[in-house]
């Protein structure tokens, strides 16, 4: 493993120290990420787990802005296993872990009610992958998920870059081969705090949020899509213009009450499948930190972390309810099961591509 880039005065307060483990014959560890103007990232080989990004305030204040733990131990141990990691094969739910490919039924692991969530319990965000940090600015995160890992069919050879420019924008670029028909849905599940982790983590409902998105997908009693792609329009779905994330997320709107909250799907309007797309802004408008997101995936899940139950992270700081905000790129949950939604099928031959880019300013 190349670690050159590592240094003891970061800017995150991690030890290198805390994250070795041999895990399996393999080594997990931590990798800093810095650009030019100050700002830091920490990432950890276990999941490709996001540990810390630092980026500044309108007064230049820096402060970690997403939620990680501090040891490889939390990390493996933690309340919430897919807490700002990797996420696959397949991102999201697929109802009932079943679905059909050429005629055959595959059957993966359940392990959010009926369903299958996130890849299941030994998924991406459960994996060592192999690592090299290119430059101070670029780690290459690598993986191969054999056949039939997790119920899934195929031996899926992935790659995914972190790359964090000197505009301080998180690059995630993802590639993915098959040697067999396959489903592939890739995301990173990052939870975003913009105010600044604490004891406890400020709540988002006070974010100003914007989405590019006209529909979403409404979901059933078990957070399944009901097949349904629904206008925003007249709904406290709607953050077509900029909305406080607080200011509806308790309607009696059946959607939400259903996600106790935001956890829904957004469909982002698109004038060409795969074209890298604005899809959502975020504004904490304490700090004036800002969140921007582009991506070539058509969906987006906006979840505003409506199960978390206060436990502790990154020095020492916990996480209530509603005290982040995710929005992971990806295409629709449950396609496998719903025809008409864009197709997750892998052919050998192909390169599955996804580009994320997660961009932080500040609002003055």
């Amino acid at each position: 493993m190349n670690n050159t880039f590592y240094h003891e005065n970061n800017i995150c307060g991690l030890k290198r120290t805390d994250f070795q483990k041999n895990i399996n014959g393999k080594e997990t560890d931590l990798y800093i990420l810095s650009n030019d103007n100050g700002a830091e990232m920490a990432v950890t080989n276990y999941g490709g787990a996001i540990l810390a990004l630092m980026v500044p305030d309108k007064n230049g204040n820096y402060a970690n802005v997403i939620q990680g733990h501090d040891s490889i131990e939390h990390v493996i141990n933690s309340p919430e296993p897919f807490l700002s990691t990797m996420i696959g094969r397949y991102g999201n739910r697929i109802a009932k872990g079943k679905f059909q490919l050429d005629g055959n039924e595959y059957t993966l692991s359940v392990n959010n009610g009926p369903s299958s969530l996130h890849g299941g319990p030994t998924g991406f965000h459960a994996r060592v992958w192999d690592a090299e940090q290119i430059s101070k600015q670029t780690l290459k995160l690598h993986y191969v998920s054999v056949d039939g890992e997790e119920g899934y069919p195929g031996t899926l050879d992935v790659t995914v870059e972190y790359t964090f420019s000197n505009q301080n924008e998180l690059f995630l670029t993802y590639t993915a081969t098959t040697d067999k028909r396959t489903i592939v849905n890739l995301t990173h599940h990052a939870f975003f705090s913009l105010g600044g982790l604490d004891n406890p983590t400020p709540s988002v409902e006070n974010n100003i949020l914007t989405l590019n998105a006209d529909f979403y997908l409404p979901m059933d009693e078990e957070s399944i899509p009901t097949g349904e792609i629904l206008k925003v329009e007249g709904t406290p779905m709607d953050f077509r213009t900029p909305h406080v994330v607080g200011s509806r997320i308790n309607d009696n709107f059946q959607q939400l009450v259903l996600g106790a909250g935001y956890d829904h799907c957004y469909v982002i309007n698109k004038k060409e499948a795969g074209t890298l797309t604005f899809a959502a802004k975020c504004i904490e408008p304490i700090s004036g930190r800002s969140l921007e997101v582009f991506t070539t995936e058509p969906g987006v899940q906006v979840y505003t972390s409506n199960w978390h139950t206060g436990f502790a992270g990154w020095h020492g700081s916990t996480f209530p309810k509603r005290s982040a905000i995710c929005f992971e790129a990806q295409h629709l949950p449950d396609s496998p099961n719903k025809g008409h939604f864009p197709s997750v099928v892998l052919n050998p031959g192909e390169t599955y591509h996804q580009v994320t880019v997660y961009k932080f300013g500040v609002e003055k």
